[in-house]
C-alpha cells in the first residue's frame, strides 16, 4: 500500500512540476548507473522543489535525507517517513541531537545496502545565489560508513546539478544535470579528496556566476535573455558576451491576465506572502498552493459550468484559466 501512495503522489507531482514550469530539462540521464548504492549529491537553491524535481525525474525513487526541524510534530515525521524523508541532525539543532544522526545513517545503509538512492544536499542550506558552496562531508561518512558495515557493496557518488532560469517565480525552466558516477574506492582516511572529486564535478555542472560583481552580472545575464539554468550559456555569455539560445520574455499583460482568471489562489497566495520571510521558499509556497488547490478550483468551476446558472460564464473563465496558464511562461527572474 506504501508503495502504491508513493507512486500515485509521486505522479501528481510530475504532472503539477510540469504545469508550473514552462520546460524541465534533464540532461545526462544516461550516467545514471544500475543495480548499484547510489548516494545522489546536488546543490540546493530552491527549497521543496529541489527534491521534487530530483524524486520524479530522475526514475530512482530515492530517499531523501532533510533536515529535522521539520520533523518535530509526530503526525509530520510520521508523514514524511513514509514519503522516505529521513532526518538529519545538525550542530545548531544541539550537540546532544547529532547523535540520533547515527539512526538515520543506519537506515540508509539498509536502504543502499539494496541498491537504493538516497539523496543527500550536501551544502547544508539553501541559497538562492547562483554559486556552489562548499560541501559538508555528511555524504562521505555514509559512503565509508555503509562499506565498513557492508563490505560487499560498492556505492558510488551521483553528482547532480538543479539549476533554475527563475527561481520564484512559475513558467521558467528547470534544469537537472547529472554528471559521471564517483566511485568510493579510497580508504576512509582519504574521505577529503572524495569530498574534493564530488565539489569539483559539481562545479562543472553548476551555473556559476562570478561572486565579485555577482548583482551586475546577473543583471547583464537577464538583460541579454541568458537561459539562467544553462552553465554552458551563462559561461559563453561571460567569456564572449554571446547569447546562443536567448529566452524571451512574455507580456506584464500575460501575467496579469492568469492572475486575474485565478483569483482565488492568487489572492491565497498574497495573503500568504508575508509570512514567508525566506525568499527561497517562495517558489515552493506557490507550486503548493497550486498542487494543493489548483484541481479543486478548475473542478468548482467546472461543476458550476455543468449545473448552475452560471454555466457559459463558469466555462469561459474555465476555459481563460487553463489558457493562460499555457500562455503564461516567464522564464526570466
Amino acid at each position: 500500500m506504501q508503495y502504491l501512495i508513493n507512486e500515485f503522489l509521486r505522479t501528481l507531482v510530475m504532472i503539477s512540476l510540469k504545469g508550473y514550469f514552462k520546460k524541465i530539462v534533464i540532461e545526462g540521464k544516461e550516467n545514471i548507473p544500475k543495480n548499484t548504492p547510489i548516494l545522489l549529491v546536488s546543490n540546493h537553491q530552491n527549497a521543496l522543489i529541489d527534491p521534487l524535481l530530483l524524486g520524479t525525474h530522475t526514475w530512482l525513487k530515492p530517499y531523501y535525507l532533510t533536515r529535522a526541524s521539520v520533523f518535530k510534530q509526530s503526525f509530520v515525521a510520521k508523514f514524511l517517513n513514509y514519503i522516505h524523508m529521513l532526518p538529519v541532525y545538525r550542530v545548531r539543532d544541539g550537540f546532544s541531537s547529532i547523535q540520533q544522526n547515527q539512526g538515520t545513517f543506519d537506515q540508509t545503509y539498509e536502504v543502499l545496502r539494496n541498491n537504493g538512492t538516497v539523496i543527500i544536499f550536501a551544502e547544508g542550506s539553501h541559497s538562492l545565489i547562483r554559486n556552489l558552496r562548499p560541501l559538508s562531508k555528511g555524504f562521505t561518512r555514509i559512503a565509508f560508513g555503509l562499506k565498513e558495515k557492508y563490505p560487499e557493496t560498492n556505492p558510488v557518488i551521483l553528482p547532480v546539478a538543479v539549476d533554475y532560469s527563475a527561481h520564484k517565480r512559475s513558467g521558467g525552466i528547470a534544469r537537472v544535470t547529472i554528471g559521471k558516477a564517483i566511485p568510493v574506492d579510497m580508504p576512509a582516511a582519504k574521505s577529503g579528496l572524495l569530498t574534493k572529486s564530488v565539489q569539483v564535478a559539481l562545479e562543472n555542472l553548476v551555473v556559476e556566476i562570478p561572486s565579485e560583481g555577482y548583482e551586475q552580472h546577473l543583471e547583464r545575464l537577464i538583460e541579454h535573455q541568458v537561459d539562467l539554468s544553462s552553465s554552458s550559456d551563462v559561461s559563453q555569455f561571460l567569456e564572449t558576451g554571446e547569447v546562443p539560445n536567448p529566452v524571451k520574455e512574455i507580456s506584464g499583460f500575460t501575467n496579469k491576465l492568469m492572475k486575474i482568471f485565478h483569483f482565488p489562489l492568487y489572492w491565497i497566495w498574497l495573503w500568504k506572502k508575508p509570512s514567508v520571510k525566506d525568499p527561497v521558499f517562495s517558489s515552493t509556497w506557490k507550486f503548493l498552493i497550486g498542487y494543493v488547490l489548483g484541481p479543486s478550483y478548475y473542478l468548482l468551476l467546472l461543476l458550476l459550468a455543468i449545473s448552475s446558472t452560471l454555466g457559459s460564464w463558469a466555462l469561459a473563465f474555465l476555459v481563460m484559466a487553463i489558457i493562460t496558464l499555457i500562455i503564461n511562461k516567464n522564464p526570466q527572474e
